[in-house]
């Protein structure tokens, strides 16, 4: 199977380390003339994942279409932009593999019914899970969920992806898999903020264990089964992206938390912290399916430069309630 992958900053370039395991081809697409360059004449992704030399059987092309030949793809485009990559791509009936976590702004579609749109014909899966570009670019150990609702697609692609590093969960739930890495984003920016305010280690705990219960309800509510919810895709990169700095929506909400404003801090930004752009679309598509998601309004009212203080004051200010989902 012939890989390509869609998307030249430090996730895709890690996913193509990944594909390229064992001395196989690999074939990625980078919009960046720098990125396409630095990756074919150095085997290095100096933009984005510098210092972490690349297989050589990685090639690097800034043309959609050369990617016409792969086996399968994976799309590691951000998720606002997913749409127009594809329609500039030939896929045919390739199957692609979404790596992007969001949904679509305007739409409120997940980025498996963006493809579908785009190129019906394509199975669609999805990979998501708790990963940091440069560890997994650098061997250390990862798992994470692959979901397809083709048993021989899901296991084709498992096998070709597996690495002694890099281990591969099989699912069948795709909206499971997509809705955790989508929500996780803007919990993350929360947790920075509380972070970032000083507010402790008790009311991160806290956060991140009430916003699992923000996911899950959505979740639900959108067709995720609760295992899926639980996992890799889920709990999982909820608890690693809520946790560092490496992550780059935990460093916007870290910033915010400081009384920084969101336009200053993402423009500062050459990568994109995808939860800014998630949150005010999950909190439309939490009251389409009339979910209630508090902290999710809250980082919206955070982006949208509400002060700090009065957003937590209103947060701990929600009735009590019995504990659950």
């Amino acid at each position: 199977m012939k890989v390509g992958v869609i998307g030249g900053g430090a996730w895709g370039t890690a996913l193509a380390q990944v594909a390229a395991h064992g001395g196989r081809e690999v074939l990625l697409w980078a919009r960046e003339p720098d990125v396409v360059a630095s990756i074919n004449d150095a085997q290095e992704n100096s933009v984005f994942l510098a210092g972490v030399g690349l297989s050589p059987t990685i090639r690097a092309t800034g043309s959609l279409g050369d990617l016409a030949d792969r086996d399968a793809l994976l799309v590691v485009a951000p998720a606002q932009h997913v749409r127009a990559v594809l329609a500039e791509t030939p896929v045919g009936s390739m199957p692609l593999v979404l790596c992007a976590k969001g949904i679509e702004a305007g739409t409120r579609m997940l980025v498996g019914e963006v493809a579908r749109q785009v190129h019906p014909s394509a199975p669609v899966a999805v990979l998501s899970g708790p990963t940091f570009a440069h560890e997994v670019a650098a061997g250390l150990p990862t798992a994470v969920t692959l979901a397809a609702e083709d048993d021989a697609l899901r296991m084709a692609l498992s096998d070709r992806l597996a690495a002694p590093h890099f281990r591969p969960y099989a699912s069948s739930d795709v909206v499971g898999a997509e809705i955790g890495g989508a929500v996780k984003n803007v919990l993350a920016i929360a947790c920075g903020v509380v972070e970032g305010a000083g507010l402790g280690q008790n009311a991160r705990a806290a956060l991140i264990a009430r916003g699992f219960a923000e996911m899950t309800r959505f979740g639900l509510a959108r067709g995720a089964r609760a295992e899926t919810l639980g996992g890799l895709s889920g709990l999982g990169d909820l608890v690693l992206t809520c946790s560092s700095t490496s992550s780059r929506n935990f460093s916007l909400g870290v910033g915010l938390g400081r009384g920084g404003s969101a336009t200053t801090l993402m423009a500062d930004r050459r990568t994109v912290a995808e939860g800014a752009f998630t949150a005010p679309v999950l909190r439309e598509a939490a009251r389409d399916v009339d979910v209630d998601m508090p902290v999710t309004e809250a980082v919206c009212r955070l982006l949208d430069g509400a002060a700090i203080g009065d957003v937590i004051a209103e947060l701990l200010a929600r009735p009590l309630r019995e504990e659950g989902v």
